[in-house]
């Protein structure tokens, strides 16, 4: 595929996310969908299935593939760097977009702006660990997952959950990029630490089921991250690509079990990790967000998870300087 080439969005590479399971119901959750939410999910309705496969069978071949990508937007960059963004959004017909910083208006504004201009219901995502306040000036900023940990009830992350969903919903955003699930048991870890629950693995899996909870019963779709494991690493993936040499007995008991238990619980989405990990996939280039074993294989068919799959970041050197 090309993408536009304007002075205001900055090379492909430093924009695009890419979505590895085909987004297809992107429509936005009603205030009425979220209270039912809350008592749990419900099946689509036939005539939502139906949407879905008639807007599937009308798109070309290049839409389909364009629906697999997600491009970063901010809202803080004038009116010119929107226009930009909306004409790759309406030249081809990409799949959704992840805001990054700029205040909770304008990104309310320019959400409906983009819904306008696409062609297929754009999925909207950010990634707000610790709540909007994170990405956005004026908004609530929560405790990091460390300080959390402290906390001995999880039904407060819970009901934290509740209102960071309740927050996201107001400004138009379907899914958020936490929790983080990584147990952070390397103290060398540049780049987890606070915002790992802890270093044990039940504890982690706990808390982080109650954040889930929290979020996806207000209807927003809860991405689980960074599989298999980021947390006993000591490089970022941002810079460079960590090697993990652990065994997969390790890797299984300590690394998978927050990701199996949350996936148990109904998590709705995973995002993966640029890793090298020998134990899932001993290829000597294979990196875990772009491997069929650790995807297909474990994540889809040892595990069981049936949601939404989602790459980190492709602009991040872990992948961009080893791809």
């Amino acid at each position: 595929m090309a993408f536009i080439n304007d002075e205001f969005l900055p090379p492909m590479r430093k924009h695009f996310t890419i979505i590895l399971t085909l987004i297809l119901l992107l429509t936005a959750y009603s205030e009425t969908q979220a209270q039912q939410a809350r008592v749990g999910f419900v099946s689509d309705p036939p005539a939502e299935k139906l949407w879905v496969d008639s807007v599937y069978n009308s798109l070309s071949t290049e839409e389909r593939i364009a629906q697999l990508i997600m491009i970063r937007s901010f809202s803080n960059m004038g009116q010119r760097y929107t226009d930009s963004i909306a004409g790759v959004l309406k030249k081809y017909n990409v799949g959704g977009v992840i805001f990054f910083r700029g205040t909770p208006a304008s990104q309310l504004i320019m959400t409906n702006h983009y819904q306008q201009v696409a062609k297929t219901p754009l999925l909207i995502a950010i990634d707000a660990e610790w709540g909007l306040g994170m990405r956005l000036d004026s908004a609530i900023s929560y405790p990091r997952q460390l300080a959390l940990g402290a906390i001995e009830n999880d039904l407060i992350i819970y009901e934290m959950g509740l209102e960071v969903g309740r927050q996201l919903l107001r400004i138009g955003v379907h899914m958020n990029f936490a929790p983080v699930v990584d147990v952070n048991n390397n103290a060398m870890n540049p780049v987890i630490n606070s915002r790992s629950f802890g270093e044990n693995s039940l504890f982690v899996a706990s808390k982080s089921l109650a954040y889930m909870k929290g979020m996806q019963d207000m209807g927003i779709i809860s991405v689980a991250k960074h599989f298999p494991g980021h947390g006993d690493t000591d490089k970022d993936s941002h810079y460079t690509l960590p090697l993990i040499s652990k065994s997969m007995q390790e890797i299984d008991s300590v690394h998978l079990f927050p990701f199996r238990y949350l996936i148990q619980n109904g998590l709705m989405g995973v995002m993966t990790a640029h890793l090298a990990v020998s134990a899932i996939d001993d290829h000597p280039k294979a990196i875990s967000s772009l491997s069929e074993l650790a995807i297909n294989k474990l994540l889809k068919q040892d595990l069981g998870f049936e949601g939404l799959v989602i790459t980190d970041g492709l602009e991040m050197k872990a992948i961009a300087d080893y791809v």
